[in-house]
């Protein structure tokens, strides 16, 4: 007889399709980020520093809405901030196909789509928390997180060889096609009525907009997110320096495979209790695999067989401890909130990585000026000093503080 009564289920219809759609959300997204560049040169002939500037517009557009992404989605009822936002985001690709002629509208449309994003990812992230059991909180954050990681593996690779035929409105069309079917599913989503934010009259101050009680946390999910940025950007270039045979798009594959593994078994960590010790562990695996990047170049010298043996090795530690570090540390933020508070803590969660995501990218181009292995030996001491923080301020104040 199954010891897991039917309120503990978590594979239900209603999971699986906000997984789906969460997938879809992702793969839409992913298509876009490698091919982008080549459709601004393609397009509007324009310079490198002026796709850096294109592209960061986006960005900018989505570290803007989440604090008021949370406040919405807290105010108002989730499935209805959720399917406006899921409509909006793929609304915005049909105008893709229309604004071929003119670089300022693109302009504005990125920044349009990035606003939707935001909004999406914060409400879709929170009512997936609405509609799990609890007692599996962190296994299903896992599960739901490798979606993302399956389509950070493919769309990128997919996105490419639709670009390698010269096609962009393929790509565009792809895109929209996966953002349809995503909504349809989100459509299907069932949302018990105590599980909806009602609409409340609350005062308005910063507190309804960022999570107070997980400024500390904040910090320290900031400082590891500094060094995953400078990976994502410019892991190829450093590997290309260092000798590096095989191809820099494996690097990621590997990642992602590390991300993968790691996220199906620390939700379960999670849920029976070890969040402050299943964090812990994920940055020290993380810190390894900086390590190993810092020390890449030089290991390169050695031969190409001890470099690309640290290469593939360093690409699998580094995914394995963000896959460790993610459904936990979601799950700290929300312990850390009421119910009512759940999409502002969500908020606060995505705002302090996609801030440190921002940083490393900033910081790195600057610090490559020097080198790529100082850039990723700062990256090493940043985890450092995360781990440090996180031991020394934010698991004590997570244990007087947590309501769950």
């Amino acid at each position: 007889m199954s010891t897991t009564s039917s309120r503990d289920r978590l594979f239900t219809r209603d999971y699986i399709a906000m997984c789906l759609a969460g997938f879809m959300i992702s793969f839409s997204f992913f298509l876009l980020v490698p091919t982008l560049p080549l459709y601004l040169k393609s397009t509007f002939d324009i310079g490198q520093t002026m796709v850096g500037v294109v592209l960061s517009c986006y960005v900018v557009a989505v570290l803007s809405i989440r604090p008021l992404a949370g406040f919405v989605a807290d105010t108002l009822p989730r499935k209805r901030v959720y399917m406006v936002a899921y409509t909006l985001f793929v609304a915005a690709f049909i105008a893709y196909f229309f604004v071929t002629k003119s670089l300022s509208m693109f302009i504005l449309l990125r920044i349009l789509h990035g606003f939707a994003f935001g909004m999406l990812t914060t409400a879709a992230n929170t009512l997936v928390i609405d509609i799990m059991p609890s007692s599996r909180r962190g296994e299903g954050l896992g599960y739901y997180g490798v979606t993302n990681n399956l389509a950070m593996a493919f769309g990128p690779m997919v996105g490419l060889f639709i670009v390698g035929a010269g096609d962009f409105e393929a790509l565009f069309a792809t895109s929209l096609t996966m953002g349809a079917v995503g909504l349809c599913l989100a459509a299907s989503v069932r949302v018990a009525r105590k599980s909806v934010a009602e609409p409340r009259k609350m005062p308005l101050s910063t507190d309804r907009f960022f999570l107070k009680e997980g400024i500390h946390a904040c910090i320290s999910f900031f400082l590891i997110a500094i060094p995953y940025g400078m990976t994502t950007s410019y892991m190829a270039l450093y590997a290309a320096e260092s000798g590096i045979t095989v191809a820099s798009g494996l690097f990621f594959t590997v990642m992602a495979a590390g991300l993968i593994t790691s996220r199906l078994s620390s939700g379960m960590r999670v849920d029976r209790g070890y969040i402050t010790q299943t964090i812990r562990t994920g940055i020290l695996i993380a810190l390894l695999g900086a390590i190993g990047e810092a020390s890449l170049s030089h290991v390169a010298t050695w031969g190409h067989i001890a470099g690309d043996t640290l290469y593939f090795a360093t690409a699998f530690l580094f995914g394995y401890g963000f896959g460790t570090i993610f459904p936990a540390y979601n799950t700290l933020f929300i312990n850390l909130a009421p119910a009512s508070r759940r999409a502002t803590a969500n908020a606060t969660y995505l705002t302090g990585w996609d801030v440190g995501i921002g940083s490393g990218m900033l910081l790195g181009g600057w610090i490559s000026e020097y080198g790529y292995a100082y850039c990723y030996t700062v990256g090493a001491v940043l985890i450092l000093l995360s781990l440090l923080y996180f031991v020394g301020k934010v698991t004590p104040h997570f244990n007087r503080h947590r309501l769950r």
